[in-house]
């Protein structure tokens, strides 16, 4: 089998920022697998929140013997981008040479439609109300904040889109004392789920403070390993591909995570279709699904995840699985 993995970048429709920074454009790797003139494709998208760079990931990647299997795979790498490229390359690979689809060899039904937030961007709060009040529409939005001075983009958010589900992304922005006082205004203002409040690793006052509303484990939660820190802090945990290394582990740890009690989230970073394609099949029933990531691109990869008012759906064969 040949492993090739290709740098490839998509520009995004608008600046996109969060509490950590802004970006203009998605850069991705792209992994291809082929053997018997068959080939896979799985996309990764490495993050320095988590110590990965670009070049770094490339070679984990390269670093693999050529007879790589799947099985093998989840020992030969950490849970992370580089695995998760591969992993999902895998699982594309084994069913294109199998002439099923991924969920057919998983034993599931074919994924339903799934509703999706939209993500707006940290901003100042008029440009933050008139994003809101432009995708008011959609079904269920997400919010990016983490700053000590959120509330009034909380408050520009709800008069913009005065009726639709929100939910909050602090990504590890906020202290304790910030989000103590903000928590009965997120109830206030009907916000359904905080994602990340605090910093992963200096969470430990979740378990000691009021949770007025769901609190979900964004990069407190990478795998199955993460699970046993998470107890009496967080309600729910935002499985993304980049984070457990690929759909094998993603579909183990959903599964250990309902099993404890835990609501689910699916989420992505920013990529293209071919990442979210494998979550589609993850996000069937969760509590939230995330995976708006192609919206945000002002391009896309050819046969492109179809997004209408049913949700995102499953891939076509061509794009992945």
């Amino acid at each position: 089998m040949s492993i090739t993995v290709t740098k490839d970048v998509f520009q995004l429709a608008e600046v996109f920022t969060i509490s950590r920074g802004s970006r203009t454009e998605a850069q991705v790797l792209t992994v291809r697998v082929e053997r018997d003139g068959v080939t896979g494709q799985g996309e990764c998208v490495p993050y320095a929140r988590y110590d990965e760079t670009l070049d770094s990931v490339i070679a984990e990647i390269l670093s693999l013997p050529s007879e790589i299997t799947r099985t093998a795979l989840q020992g030969a790498l950490p849970a992370g981008a580089a695995r998760n490229a591969v992993d999902c390359a895998l699982w594309d690979w084994e069913a294109k040479k199998a002439g099923v689809r991924v969920w057919d060899i998983l034993g599931l039904p074919a994924p339903k439609p799934e509703i999706t937030a939209y993500t707006l961007s940290l901003a100042e709060p008029d440009a933050m109300e008139a994003s809101a009040r432009k995708h008011s529409h959609r079904p269920l939005l997400k919010i990016k904040l983490g700053t000590p001075d959120d509330m009034p983009r909380l408050e520009a958010v709800r008069r913009g889109a005065p009726n639709t589900p929100i939910i909050i992304d602090a990504n590890e922005g906020w202290t304790a004392e910030v989000y103590s006082d903000l928590a009965p205004h997120l109830v206030r203002l009907g916000v359904k789920l905080v994602e990340q409040p605090l910093p992963a690793g200096a969470d430990d006052m979740l378990a000691e403070i009021d949770r007025p509303l769901p609190v979900c484990a964004d990069e407190a939660c990478h795998d199955r390993a993460s699970l046993p820190s998470l107890k009496g802090k967080y309600d729910v945990i935002n499985i993304k591909l980049d984070k457990t290394g690929g759909l094998t582990e993603a579909l183990a740890l959903k599964d250990a995570g309902l099993a404890q009690g835990y609501g689910v989230m699916v989420g992505c970073m920013v990529g293209s279709s071919l990442a979210m394609a494998p979550a589609t099949i993850l996000a069937q029933g969760v509590a939230f699904t995330d995976l708006d990531g192609p919206l945000l691109l002002a391009e896309d990869r050819d046969e492109p995840l179809i997004f209408d008012e049913a949700g995102v759906h499953a891939p076509k064969p061509e794009l992945w699985g």
